[in-house]
């Protein structure tokens, strides 16, 4: 069985057991998180498609660590006139693993 749902703007494929790093959302280590928009859900050959969400349908995962991506950098150049500028990013994120769907 898996699921498609939506977290942080962005979509993700998930099945049980299944390990996702998504945006960074609230909440500690060990901590369970339910996701409520689900848009798709198959399980052998039967499945449901929500409009845009499946009614009455959650995933169900446990926080495993809160953590922050690969840094990186950002550089603006132009020639002929001495401009340049860097600049770095890390994106945080939260890991959870999948417990039911």
């Amino acid at each position: 069985m898996f699921a498609v749902i939506q977290t942080g703007g962005k979509q993700y494929l998930v099945s049980k057991g299944s390990k996702v790093q998504v945006e960074k959302l609230a909440g500690e280590k060990g901590e369970k998180i339910v996701f409520d928009k689900v848009l798709f859900t198959a399980e052998g050959e039967k499945y449901k498609v929500g409009k845009p969400y499946i009614e009455g349908s959650a995933v169900e995962a446990t926080i495993i660590k809160q953590g922050r991506g690969k840094k990186i950098e950002i550089l603006k150049y132009k020639a002929k006139s001495k401009y340049r500028r860097k600049a770095g990013h890390r994106q945080s994120y939260t890991e959870v693993e999948i417990t039911k769907i």
